[in-house]
């Protein structure tokens, strides 16, 4: 494992305020787009980290620059000790990349596949390594099929195989559920955290909150910035507003009359149930039911909840309290799972 010159371990992946800019031609000529506007990330070597946040946040930009794809405008990248700009070469032998289109060759088999790869990277006696990938992404018995006849989610394992193939120290994978069904999305996350026992770290980009809920630590970004970066656990506790869960008929109607209330800062319909931001829940609920049932909904039951990533998200793109109230942690102070 390199080290610094102090002896101490260093972090898998370093971004100092870095900024990337794109050219783009306007009404009134050609401006510059900022695409990802002066970040700072530390991501630890051995950890899960997630990149999360709406398309057009800045994600991929920023993987892509991580990989040596793209150049910022300002500011240093560093993976495993390499300066990314500096160093290209040496950053792209050590990692692996899952891109949003990862190309596999359709007319060629699971095997082929891998075995271009493998080529490409210039690995030699790879016959166990390819095994051990097959073996562990389930699809040896499919080995002979070709990647076009493939299922979604047998598509992206074979990627994630494919990417592998090398033995990355890191491996940078954008969005690689996106457009998968809930079983491949568990048996994908089930290789995952196969994946980090060996040691290997993981930056992902993703959607989906509930999938950045199982990594060490997230980073919640918007319009090219990141607004919060922290484990899982502390970016809930940052929510101050109460999540109460409402168990009541005719969601449709309920969820036009309390969305309305100005006790009622946000409001979302699962199902049989609303869920409500509230300032306090003991204080504005009362007032929330009472107008239901004036409106002749029936309130079942009502309780407050545990505050998700979405909750948390939300609020920081809605009102942008949470932001104010918690800037951003220096990596220095952002706690990791280990």
């Amino acid at each position: 494992m390199r080290t610094f010159t102090n002896g101490t371990a260093m972090n898998a992946i370093e971004i100092t305020t870095v900024t990337k800019k794109f050219r783009q031609k306007t009404a009134d000529g050609v401006g510059d787009i900022i695409a990802v506007n002066d970040i700072s990330l530390n991501v630890e070597k051995g950890e899960m980290f997630a990149l999360v946040g709406p398309d057009g946040a800045g994600k991929t930009t920023t993987i892509r620059m991580l990989c040596g794809i793209t150049t910022p405008a300002s500011g240093t990248i560093s993976v495993l000790g390499f300066n990314v700009q500096k160093q290209p070469d040496e950053v792209k032998k050590r990692i692996g990349y899952l891109s949003q289109k990862f190309s596999l060759y359709g007319d060629l088999s699971v095997d082929e596949n891998i075995d271009f790869f493998a080529e490409i990277h210039g690995v030699r006696e790879y016959s166990a390594r390819k095994e051990e990938l097959l073996e562990f992404t389930r699809l040896t018995p499919f080995r002979d099929r070709y990647a076009e006849k493939l299922s979604g989610g047998m598509k992206q394992k074979l990627a994630l195989a494919c990417t592998l193939i090398h033995t990355p120290e890191i491996i940078f994978l954008d969005e690689p559920t996106t457009g998968v069904d809930p079983v491949s999305r568990r048996d994908f996350w089930k290789v995952l955290s196969s994946l980090l026992k060996s040691g290997i770290t993981i930056l992902m980009t993703t959607p989906y909150l509930d999938e950045a809920e199982r990594c060490n630590r997230v980073a919640l970004m918007n319009n090219g910035k990141i607004l919060m970066a922290d484990t899982p656990t502390n970016l809930k506790k940052v929510m101050k507003d109460d999540i109460v869960e409402i168990v009541c008929s005719n969601i449709r109607t309920s969820f036009s009359l309390v969305k309305q209330m100005s006790e009622v800062r946000e409001a979302q319909a699962f199902g049989d149930r609303l869920n409500v931001v509230v300032k306090n829940a003991q204080r504005d609920i009362p007032h929330v039911t009472e107008l239901l049932k004036k409106n002749g909904v029936e309130v079942f039951e009502w309780r407050a909840v545990t505050p998700s990533l979405e909750n948390v998200f939300i609020s920081l793109l809605s009102h942008g309290d949470l932001q104010s109230e918690h800037e951003p942690k220096k990596e220095s102070e952002v706690p990791s799972l280990s």
